[in-house]
């Protein structure tokens, strides 16, 4: 860890070059977060586009697939990057994974699609969600360890946390190019017009490189160069050494693993809960979150700030703390809030799947086909876990068909059989199924299990507060991150070192968040099953963090041991 130096210095005003460096670094992460939106809020439109070889439910799970796959490759990206970083300088490396990342968005807008390439189509798709994800691996790492290091001693916290700012503005500009283009387009917009928001990236793109490259290289860096002292093997270095390593793991389990599913719980995971599971429709959903959004990007600076003067460890470890304690209070008061017609048919009408336990198996296979689940205990399972119908499950007589009970309807499942081919259900099979589908979903519908929200009894405010409390989270934990992993380690392996556990943390743990929760739910029927995630992640980094992580806000960066 680099040096603690005593004293604190007086704060000053931002000068034009500071200014410059912030915008210039916040801009890629803009960048990030418009790319980020835009593929998850047309992904619908992408698999129809790019996956149309498969069946639509099985086209839209590879689309996602290939969105995760630019997390999977984050942490690579962070060693390739990163080493680059700290052996030629941060400035050019960071201007690379810009323009790599910039192009990998561009060239989506105008890849031909299965049907005029075919196969070919969805594999490019695919290589460049993973090149954007290389570059990402090393776009965050450079942005924050450079503003960073021109940032004034005992101002670190205020000046990156203007980087984290940029998701915000990254969601509002494609929501609002989104509705711009689909206003344009009208009904052409699935057909070629979702590409155009693709296309005008190259104008981001454009003005984040030609910023970038009038920028000066590091004071840190430069002093480290110019004394001969940076690393010949950063690689090496940051993960060959055991000082360095330990260090590495603490600011991955201690720091990164908990912001990330703070962060992912407090803005992707509610805006999940509040559509699939509160029924609350899309278009309300999104204005909720951005409203939420918006009230609460001004405290990424706040704590950001705070914690040059009380620590960064304080502030995140009582983020992590304060989430950890209460998601299984907020969650429920959000559906009650949102939907309390759905919440009282929750509290008044059980569900009970009675099944031998021999035929049931795990629901939550985020690439699992219909086929894959033929038993009778799977078919009612699938049945209530479609519709986010939360349900207990108790063991029952051996070689029996499973059992729905809603209230006081007993639905007796049936067993599913396969073609000869074994790649669909036989015909009279499908009929079967479907008939026993159609039953549950009148049944639930009826005990109002599956009631749309309504906005004539929606708590619009406390919906909004309750949002603005997890946003608040986030901001906790995500406002002086920057700072300290950059605080952590030495210059000359700095931008390697503090790379690989954010990206493993927030690639991983926070972006693998979605899917796993939702497993998490399929697999036991109990709507808030998928917050222990979350929660038991987040705990376990405020105990690594409360007794293996050191305040980092006095050290100086400059130092290089």
């Amino acid at each position: 860890m680099a040096t603690v130096v005593a004293g604190r210095a007086t704060p000053r005003p931002m000068t034009p070059e500071e200014r410059k460096v912030i915008f210039a670094s916040s801009l890629g992460t803009v960048f990030e977060w418009y790319d980020f939106y835009l593929y998850g809020s047309l992904a619908a439109i992408i698999a129809v586009q790019f996956f149309s070889g498969l069946d639509p439910t099985s086209a839209y799970i590879f689309a996602l697939l290939a969105f995760a796959a630019g997390f999977l490759v984050r942490p690579f990206g962070a060693l390739v990057f990163g080493r680059l970083g700290d052996m030629i300088g941060r400035k050019y490396t960071f201007l690379v994974t810009i323009l790599l990342m910039g192009a990998s968005t561009f060239i989506v807008g105008i890849l031909p699609n299965y049907n005029s390439i075919g196969i070919v189509a969805p594999i490019i798709l695919i290589v460049l969600r993973m090149l954007q994800g290389l570059a990402l691996g090393g776009e965050y790492g450079g942005a924050a360890t450079y503003v960073a290091e021109h940032a004034p001693m005992g101002r670190r916290g205020f000046y990156t946390s203007w980087i984290q700012t940029t998701a915000t503005l990254g969601l509002f500009l494609s929501l609002i190019v989104i509705l711009l283009v689909r206003q344009f387009t009208g009904e052409n917009f699935e057909t070629w017009g979702w590409r155009i928001p693709f296309l005008l990236s190259i104008v981001l793109l454009g003005v984040s490189v030609w910023i970038r490259l009038t920028l000066n290289e590091s004071p840190a860096f430069q002093k480290m160069k110019a004394e001969g002292k940076t690393s010949k093997a950063p690689l090496k270095e940051s993960f060959g050494q055991w000082r360095n390593l330990k260090i590495v793991i603490i600011a991955l389990l201690g720091l990164a693993a908990g912001q990330a599913v703070v962060w992912y719980t407090g803005q992707f995971y509610a805006l999940f809960f509040i559509t699939s599971i509160a029924k609350v429709d899309a278009t309300t959903a999104n204005l909720l979150i951005a409203v939420a959004l918006l009230l609460g990007t001004p405290f990424f600076v706040f704590f950001g700030s705070l914690s040059d003067r009380i620590g960064r460890k304080t502030v995140i470890m009582a983020g992590c703390l304060l989430a950890a304690l209460t998601y299984f209070t907020v969650f429920p008061a959000l559906l009650g809030y949102a939907n309390p017609a759905l919440k009282k048919a929750h509290e008044t009408v059980q569900v009970v799947v009675t099944a031998d336990p021999a035929e049931c198996t795990f629901q939550g296979n985020p690439i699992a086909r219909e086929i894959d689940f033929t038993s009778s205990c799977d078919i009612a399972k699938r049945a209530l876990v479609t519709s986010y119908v939360p349900y207990t499950k108790i063991d029952g007589p051996a070689g029996q068909p499973a059992t729905i009970r809603v209230g006081d309807k007993v639905l007796t499942s049936v067993t599913g059989r396969l073609n000869e081919r074994g790649n669909a259900f036989a015909p009279e099979s499908r009929a079967q199924i479907d008939a026993f589908r159609k039953q549950v979903t009148g049944t639930v519908s009826e005990a109002g299990l599956t009631v749309k929200a309504d906005k004539a009894t929606m708590n619009m405010p406390m919906v909004v507060l309750i949002l603005f409390f997890l946003v608040l989270l986030v901001t906790m934990v995500y406002g002086p991150i920057a700072a300290a992993l950059v605080e952590l380690f030495p210059t000359r392996i700095r931008y390697t070192s503090m790379s690989l556990p954010y990206h493993i943390g927030n690639g991983w743990f926070g972006g693998l968040l979605p899917t796993t929760a939702f497993a998490m739910i399929a697999a036991t029927g109990d709507i808030y099953y998928g917050l222990w995630y979350p929660v038991v992640v987040a705990l376990g980094t405020f105990v690594i963090g409360l007794f293996f992580l050191k305040e980092t806000k006095d050290v100086d960066i400059f130092a290089n041991d």
